[in-house]
């Protein structure tokens, strides 16, 4: 099985070595690793050349945004399932991407999705919230529940189906795509029990109590579009990062 992992960035060479190196130690034989820079002038690119080898694809060009990056990455995708590592995140064990493949293979379902644990930006082994997802259903994300996006790969046709990131959203477009998703009808959904996501904190949902607001307004709207709530679900869904700061991860 084929499965493409598509990374994002711009001007992130400090962390973006790690992300790289994740994905080349990898022990599923088939992966398609797509590089998406949006024009990088910190010597990303040198970084990115170095692992030659391990990418199959890479792009190096402005664009729109991060969703509209992530879109490109999506046409040039050829992979059964596609799904997405930053370029500050890393895969949490060597074998995660074997173990996402291993539970595609059972039932074939639309859809695959872990747990994730995010850690300080400076000391990446210092974890400091886990995010538990557990089993999907309507009713939990009704009631605020959504997968971690960093951890979800998705089959290519039913991406084919449902469509791309709405890339005229700032902040929220991967809550809508996958509202988008979960809400279809007879998706099959399988949960893998363990961290596939080792994700740092930040990102720019969190960077000004602006992109905060913004970022609330468009979850809302996207909660409202596909009928999966309104603020009762958007409050649920804030409330339940709560535990994730003294939670800790499985053995």
């Amino acid at each position: 099985m084929k499965i493409t992992v598509i990374t994002v960035t711009y001007n992130g060479g400090r962390t973006l070595v790690e992300a790289l190196d994740s994905v080349a130690r990898q022990t599923h034989p088939d992966i398609e690793h797509i590089v998406i820079d949006g024009g990088s002038t910190d010597g990303s690119l040198a970084l990115i050349k170095r692992h030659g080898a391990h990418i199959a694809h890479m792009v190096s060009e402005p664009d729109k945004g991060i969703y509209d990056a992530m879109n490109k990455g999506l046409r040039m995708a050829s992979g059964e399932l596609v799904g997405f590592l930053n370029s500050d995140d890393t895969f949490a064990t060597d074998d995660a991407i074997e173990q996402v493949a291993r539970a595609a293979s059972h039932g074939r379902p639309d859809a695959v999705f872990g747990d994730l644990v995010y850690v300080d930006p400076s000391r990446s082994q210092s974890t400091v919230r886990y995010w538990r997802a557990g089993n999907f259903s309507l009713a939990k994300l009704r009631l605020g529940w959504m997968p971690p996006h960093p951890t979800l790969y998705v089959r290519r046709d039913v991406i084919g189906r449902i469509g791309p990131f709405d890339a005229r959203l700032r902040i929220a477009a991967d809550y809508e795509f996958m509202l988008r998703l979960l809400s279809q009808p007879g998706l099959k959904v399988a949960y893998v029990p363990k961290v596939l996501v080792r994700m740092r904190l930040g990102g720019i949902s969190n960077q000004s109590i602006a992109a905060m607001l913004r970022k609330s307004r468009e979850d809302l709207a996207a909660l409202r579009k596909h009928r999966v709530g309104g603020l009762v679900t958007l409050v649920l869904k804030n409330l339940r990062k709560l535990p994730q700061f003294w939670a800790q991860p499985q053995s």
